[in-house]
């Protein structure tokens, strides 16, 4: 979980209270149902959806800035070259012979021409997409002082493994699998005694609840599946 913040999810949740966060197993202060703390009303309250978490690109950022400054050092060189009166080099003759003798419907042109398209394109996307995936963004909390400057992320990873947890609960679940995405979660489990309509029912009960406490900024679609183990 990548966050300026943590939200403890609602439920028999076996994650403990950290430092500075309330405590959900003391009673309420106040008559009106309120908490007696401040935040965890604040919490506790749905906000505005958050956007997505947006990737530095170090490393393909890295690649292209060195690729550049190579190919640009080596064009100033020759072209200083040529200026103080050398030869040009060998491989810059022979690309401007070819780029000016080869017609435009050449094999190897369109080759080029492909991958040069493909990877603008690879770039194009990097830049307009926000990147890390296996970051989901949580919901801001709504009348928390400084709500807007605090952004909460959970990895897939650990949703899927506190899921999981919650499915091997449900009574006759042997084993369980979840996958986590940021639009859907699958579930998949095998029972080995209790009927399979029952176990898919209690399945989609818990995990419904599992998937809303986790507090996602967007509500995945829950899949669940249930089928009896493998004989032999």
């Amino acid at each position: 979980m990548s966050a300026n913040t943590w939200r403890q999810p609602t439920g028999d949740s076996d994650l403990s209270s950290g430092p500075g966060q309330p405590d959900s197993s003391q009673p309420d202060s106040s008559a009106d149902g309120t908490s007696g703390t401040g935040e965890s009303s604040a919490v506790d309250t749905p906000g505005r959806p958050a956007r997505r978490f947006w990737s530095a690109r170090r490393i393909p950022a890295a690649v292209v800035a060195l690729l550049s400054v190579a190919a640009t050092g080596l064009l100033l060189y020759d072209v200083v070259s040529v200026r103080a009166g050398g030869p040009a080099m060998r491989w810059r003759r022979r690309l401007a012979e070819e780029l000016a003798t080869r017609p435009l419907d050449d094999v190897w042109m369109i080759v080029g021409a492909a991958v040069a398209m493909a990877l603008g394109l690879w770039l194009f996307l990097l830049a307009v997409t926000p990147g890390l995936r296996r970051l989901l963004p949580m919901r801001q909390p709504a009348g928390a002082p400084g709500a807007e400057e605090v952004r909460a992320g959970l990895d897939r990873r650990a949703a899927a493994l506190v899921l999981r947890d919650r499915a091997v609960r449900v009574s006759g679940v042997q084993s369980a699998r979840v996958a986590v995405g940021r639009r859907k979660v699958k579930a998949r489990a095998e029972a080995h005694f209790r009927d399979l309509e029952e176990v898919r029912k209690d399945l989609d009960a818990t995990l419904g609840e599992a998937v809303t406490s986790l507090g996602l900024a967007r509500q995945p679609a829950l899949t669940v599946r249930v089928r009896r183990p493998k004989k032999g």
